[in-house]
């Protein structure tokens, strides 16, 4: 960067920082005001990149808040997304026992063995590959439709296999043992 690219940045941050900071500080829930001055210097930075294309005077500060806007519009994302991965690595780490553990798994494999080859491939692109039922149609080679379709018809049957296995489970432990 030259020295006139030099001066106008530090220009634009003095007369900006402010009005920015408080764009953000406005706006910034649910991030933490910790997070401010990390978005105020993130935004700069990117107006620092792409100081060729700031407009100059009156469209300057518009420009430098839109770009603040899509900063923190990311941070948010992520926030989400993170927040989102937390909640479902949490879920997983509930204090079942190790039996309770064996069991569960072995009901689900059971559910899954009793479904067709079809069921099993699409609950597994699901669950296991984490795709929807747009990307379940692209590996296939179906329409979306029949992928949606698909899908739901296999977590209907794998649900009501599960329930059968809850039943026969029932069944074993509670039903057959008498009390002389």
């Amino acid at each position: 960067m030259d020295s006139r690219g030099g001066d106008r940045l530090t220009r634009m941050v003095e007369q900006h920082a402010g009005a920015v900071g408080d764009y953000l500080r406005r706006r910034l829930f649910p991030l933490d005001a910790s997070d401010l001055d990390e978005l105020v210097a993130e935004t700069f930075v990117i107006v620092w990149r792409r100081l060729d294309v700031v407009p100059g005077d009156e469209g300057e500060r518009p420009w430098i808040i839109g770009v603040a806007r899509h900063v923190l519009q990311n941070a948010q994302r992520s926030r989400r997304r993170r927040r989102s991965y937390e909640d479902r690595v949490r879920a997983r780490t509930t204090d079942a026992s190790a039996e309770e553990g064996v069991v569960a798994r072995d009901r689900v494999r059971s559910a899954l063995a009793s479904l067709s080859a079809t069921d099993r491939e699409v609950l597994e692109l699901s669950a296991w590959d984490g795709l929807d039922a747009e990307a379940i149609a692209a590996v296939l080679d179906i329409t979306a439709n029949a992928a949606a379709v698909r899908l739901s018809r296999a977590t209907s049957r794998f649900r009501a296999a599960l329930e059968d296995s809850d039943t026969i489970d029932a069944g074993r432990t509670g039903g057959g043992e008498s009390d002389e």
